[in-house]
């Protein structure tokens, strides 16, 4: 299925959602954040079948940040750098984090400024060896934003995080897996089939209970101990009551793989 500047594809359960503007690398518009709203808008009619979203960039790279043509052309003092992100960046990474199901990240070529913090979005974040991420903001005079100065620290720690941003240098894909930034690093050919053998892993998985447990770690930062020990709690109590749990319970005691049906 083709919407502004993205593709969005079924692969069975997952679902495999491009960024797809190749002539500016893949470079966030508005148009193209108006096409991921149509995307997901088809994927929420879809939610009872899919069970993983698999969100990558199309041709060499991830994405490379916001669209700056004719930014240029604005005059000093006039121009609201922001309102661009409330308007249409801030309810696409709004949707992200409430999806109903896990979030595979195929980071294949730089994911750099919103690009990085799309990347960063996935509960697995899987890379093409040769990408990298950058927090490009400070080069065009601009402060980090898509909610990467709430995810970097939590991610790799507040130093890391202000060098990353004041320095605006590269962070190639295995340095990031040795900060623990990702999950995975795969040669470049490979990397789309492991991404797809991952997110069917996934989508076979017991889908309530993954959902609840992204959700966990997503409110995790914002929650004191006790308020956290009462939202697992409540998933657990979510969890408990369906029908996956029931045959994940039963097929362990008689010692086979589990059937989950994500009900």
């Amino acid at each position: 299925m083709q919407f502004k500047h993205v593709t969005l594809d079924f692969d069975g359960p997952v679902a495999v959602l491009k960024l797809d503007h190749q002539e500016v690398m893949n470079a966030v518009s508005m148009d193209m954040l108006e096409g991921l709203a149509e995307a997901l808008d088809t994927i929420d009619e879809k939610k009872a079948e899919v069970r993983c979203v698999v969100l990558t960039g199309a041709g060499r790279a991830f994405c490379t940040g916001a669209n700056l043509q004719g930014r240029n052309q604005q005059k000093p003092g006039r121009s609201n750098a922001g309102s661009s992100l409330e308007i249409g960046f801030h309810p696409f990474l709004r949707r992200i984090r409430r999806l109903h199901c896990p979030l595979v990240t195929a980071v294949n070529g730089p994911a750099a400024g919103a690009g990085m913090s799309f990347a960063l979005l996935g509960d697995m974040i899987l890379c093409a060896r040769s990408s990298y991420f950058l927090q490009a903001f400070r080069r065009i005079g601009l402060v980090p934003d898509c909610g990467s100065t709430w995810l970097l620290p939590r991610l790799v720690g507040k130093a890391r995080a202000i060098e990353l941003s004041l320095m605006g240098e590269r962070l190639p894909a295995e340095k990031a897996l040795e900060w623990g930034l990702v999950n995975r690093v795969h040669d470049d050919a490979t990397l789309m089939d492991e991404a797809l053998k991952l997110a069917h892993e996934l989508a076979n998985g017991p889908t309530i209970a993954l959902s609840l447990i992204r959700k966990l770690y997503w409110d995790s930062p914002e929650n004191s101990f006790e308020e956290q020990l009462n939202l697992e709690y409540e998933s657990q109590r979510i969890a408990g009551a369906a029908e996956d749990f029931r045959e994940g319970v039963t097929a362990f005691l008689e010692k086979r793989p589990a059937k989950f049906k994500g009900k």
